[in-house]
This record gives structure tokens, sequence and C-alpha cells, in this order.
């Protein structure tokens, strides 16, 4: 009687693993993996908005210190603003940046007719922002009040003139995205570029919601 041949060693578990299962389908996962794992936009676009809510993050402390000494004050200051008008901003840039998301997603995919016109509702809802705010600064100034009245009006210029400032700036860098996809081609540099815009217009966008909540909605205890 012949004895049996022995079994073929199997590979350790490590090795198995390393080993891809085909070329063409563990190159693919590997790609694919590599692009979750990659952080959106540019490194440098992360760095700067790490400074910039560091930033913010100093003011919104001073201001919940200034407001825990002096509620009442506070808490009647808040009751002159415009709640509706608040609100309204909130929702554009809410909307505006939806469609900025929907423009880097069509990028993604090489839909130049989908990046043009996502980016222009962007651009066209964001818009609304700016006209909203001089209406709602011109009624405080018409009611003679500034950022010399109270220490809340002083915090509330302060820091939604800062957000302002962010918010021209991004909304300069949507035009030039705009510019951008209608003009040139839709290549890694540009996918990166609208990839970095998108992010800080997040960051304004949330920004805001925080300041809403803050000065509009946050009544005195």
């Amino acid at each position: 009687m012949s004895k049996p041949e022995p079994a073929a060693p199997s590979r350790p578990p490590a090795l198995a693993a390393a080993l891809p299962a085909s070329s063409n389908g563990a190159g693919k996962e590997h790609m694919l993996g590599e692009r979750r794992a990659r952080l959106a936009g540019d490194e440098g676009i992360w760095f700067f908005i790490a400074g910039d809510l560091c930033l913010f993050t100093v003011i919104f402390a001073l201001f919940m210190t200034a407001r825990i000494h002096t509620p009442a004050l506070f808490g009647r200051s808040r009751e002159t603003l415009h709640l509706g008008l608040g609100l309204l901003n909130t929702l554009v840039l809410i909307t505006s940046s939806y469609f900025m998301a929907r423009a880097v997603v069509a990028t993604r995919h090489q839909l130049r007719a989908r990046v043009v016109r996502n980016l222009s509702l962007a651009v066209g809802i964001g818009s609304i922002f700016a006209l909203v705010k001089v209406l709602e600064y011109g009624s405080l100034f018409g009611a003679g009040i500034s950022p010399v009245t109270n220490y809340f009006f002083m915090y509330y210029f302060v820091l939604t003139g800062l957000h302002l400032f962010h918010y021209l700036g991004g909304m300069v860098a949507l035009v030039v995205t705009l510019v951008r996809a209608r003009k040139y081609e839709l290549n890694a540099d540009y996918t990166r570029w609208i990839e970095s815009v998108g992010v800080y217009w997040h960051m304004v966008d949330l920004l805001w919601i925080f300041l809403f909540a803050m000065l509009y909605l946050l009544s005195a205890a």
C-alpha cells in the first residue's frame, strides 16, 4: 500500500494577506483605500483652518466670560437683533455649502457642466448673505447701535465682522473656482484646488452656525 502524499503546506495568514488575490482587483482596492484615507484638498488649508478655529475659540471664550458677568445686559442686547435675518443667513450658507459639495463630487467624476452649474448656484446663493448682512448692519447703525454701545455689541461686531472678512475671501475663491471650471481642464490640480475651497467654505458655514446660536439664540439665564 502506497503512502498518501503529504498535503502542500498552507501559507501563513500574514503572507496570504500580503499577497494580492489578483493584480487588477488588489490594485484598484489599494488605490481606493488611499483615496479614502487622503484628506480633501491641500494640507496647508487644514493648518490654516486649525489656526483660524483657535482664534475664534479664544474670542468665543471671551464672549462667554463677559456674558456670565453681565447676563442681563447681554440678554437685552440680544433681543434687539433680528432673529429672522440671522436664520435666513444660516439657511443661505448651508444651502450654498450643499451646492459646493455637489460641485466637488462632480469634479471628481469630470462632469464639467455639473461643476459649473453647482458652483454658479453656490456663488449666487452665497451672495445673498452679504446683502442680508448689509441690511442688518444698516438697521443697527440706523438705531444708533455701534461697537461702542456696550460689551455685547462690541463682541457682536468683532465676531460678525471677522466672519464677514472670511466670507468675502471665500466668495472670491468661489468665483475663481467657477472661472477655472469654465476655461480650464478639470485635472488633478483643479480637483485639489476645489476641494481646498470647499473645505474653507464649509468652515465659513460652520463658524456662522456657532455665531448664530451664540449671538441670536443664547438667552440670558
